[in-house]
């Protein structure tokens, strides 16, 4: 449960004040051994953990996994190989699984999406590292809007969704090649730009570094910039800027 959950459990006299004092003085993660998991962090920063899959033993996944979900009711992880979601279907019959971009989740039925954060990518490569993002911002309650193939090379076709773009609380920008994209959307509108720069590019793209370079010297102002193919950050640092938003 959540501390709202708990504090209008004690107001409503469902639970007494030691079972509500109990839930505040847990410890702030769940020791494993070989992970701690932080249950405490939704109740400091609004989001709940998200799970980085790449690299995790079958084990420790499943058990992490499964603590995530007991605790929030929901799950998601990140980077996840097609044998790790195999794994997780046969214990979880629910979790949900997307191959472009390695998502995998559990969601709770009744999520409210809220405020606008579009997604824009230069080309139909850096779909994968889209997802990511727009699926992050999805899972922590953002609406999300999708503009996909409107690089620099046909500047006609970004404009064409302009309208669409502007009226977003943030916009996440996802460019290989040269990069650009994340300042030519800079230099359109009044709210916050996070560039993602990914990996998508021939030789001297240097597996995104030309990418990175030219978004982190952008001339537009406004536009921050997450590390290389990083959806996950860019998908996190939006729904904040959203949560923002919506509040006001």
């Amino acid at each position: 449960m959540e501390a709202h959950e708990i504090l209008t459990k004690l107001q409503q006299g469902e639970i007494s004040v030691e079972e509500a004092e109990l839930f505040f003085r847990r410890q702030p993660f769940e020791e494993l051994g070989y992970a701690k998991l932080d249950t405490h962090r939704k109740l400091r920063s609004g989001f709940p953990e998200v799970i980085f899959c790449m690299g995790k033993a079958d084990s420790h996944l499943l058990e992490i996994f499964g603590r995530l979900y007991e605790a929030e009711g929901e799950v998601m992880g990140t980077r996840a190989t097609l044998h790790q979601y195999e794994l997780l279907k046969e214990r979880y019959p629910d979790v949900l699984y997307d191959k472009v971009s390695g998502i995998v989740k559990i969601e709770k039925a009744d999520k409210k999406h809220t405020g606008c954060i579009t997604v824009c990518t230069a080309g139909t490569a850096d779909i994968a590292v889209a997802e990511e993002a727009a699926q992050v911002a999805e899972y922590f309650g953002a609406y999300v809007e999708r503009v996909y193939d409107v690089g620099v090379s046909g500047l006609h076709r970004l404009l064409s969704s302009l309208e669409t773009i502007q009226k977003a609380n943030c916009v996440i920008a996802v460019a290989g090649m040269e990069g650009a994209l994340g300042s030519v959307i800079g230099g359109l509108v009044d709210k916050p730009v996070i560039a993602v720069p990914t990996s998508v590019g021939y030789g001297a793209n240097m597996k995104g570094i030309s990418a990175l370079l030219t978004m982190i010297n952008s001339c537009a102002n406004g536009v921050a910039v997450v590390n290389i193919d990083n959806g996950y950050g860019a998908g996190y640092m939006a729904a904040q800027i959203n949560r923002l938003g919506v509040r006001e």
